[in-house]
This record gives structure tokens, sequence and C-alpha cells, in this order.
């Protein structure tokens, strides 16, 4: 909701700084506003508004994008988080739905190995498994 305020707030300012910005520079351009020190600082600072709260704006909506997903997918593609899922529930799967068993292997993966990517720690663990088990 919070961020609903923002983005709707942030767009009136931006409209309505933009048809401040434009009706200036018309003015400007057909010669009925005077080009001074007053008129460039005014522009300017309209020109600068504009510009940050179109950043912000937008800003503001690609971080709520960002927020639908969880923090460790906005960080991965789909298609990643779909592999890294999937090895999980292949690792889970060989240890007959072991979960803490999974995660004590992977924990000891990561302190073995450390520095690796997320799914590196899963394929390795399973890998593992593999070579036991024969």
């Amino acid at each position: 909701m919070g961020n609903q305020i923002v983005i709707v707030v942030g767009t009136f300012i931006l409209l309505l700084t933009g048809l401040l910005l434009g009706y200036v520079l018309s003015q400007l351009v057909l010669g009925f506003l005077g080009f001074n020190l007053l008129t460039f600082l005014g522009t300017l600072s309209l020109i600068l508004i504009f510009g940050t709260l179109y950043y912000v704006l937008f800003w503001q909506l690609r971080r709520e994008q960002s927020q639908s997903f969880n923090g460790r997918i906005s960080n991965q593609s789909a298609e990643e988080f779909l592999s890294d899922s999937d090895i999980k529930n292949r690792l889970i799967r060989r240890l007959d739905g072991d979960i803490e068993a999974a995660e004590r292997l992977v924990e000891q993966a990561k302190q073995n190995y450390p520095g690796m990517q997320e799914n590196w720690y899963f394929e390795r663990v399973l890998d593992d498994l593999e070579r036991d088990r024969r």
C-alpha cells in the first residue's frame, strides 16, 4: 500500500512538473518570456526536479517488482531457479525425503569448498552420494 501511494504521488508531481516545464520552455521559445538568470535557473530546477522524480519513480517501480520475487530469485533468472529447485528436489528424493540430512550435507560441502555457487553444492552432494552408492 505504501509503495502505491509513493507511485501515485510521484506520478502526479511528475505530470505537474512536466506540464510546468513544457509551459516555461514554450514561452521561452515563443519569446513571451525573456531569457535571464531567473528563467534559466527556474528552467534548470524544473529539469532537475523532473529528472529526479522520473528516476525515483521508476526506481520505486523496479524495486516493487523485485520484491514480488523473494531475494534469492530476484538475483537469478527463472531458469536457474528452476534448475536449483530441481537439483534440491533430486537431492531430497535421493535421501528419501530427509530434508535435515540434505541440509547437513550441503552445509558440510560449503565448509569444505567455500565460495561456490549454491547449486554447485547440491550437485556436489548428489555426485558424492552417487559415488558412495556405487
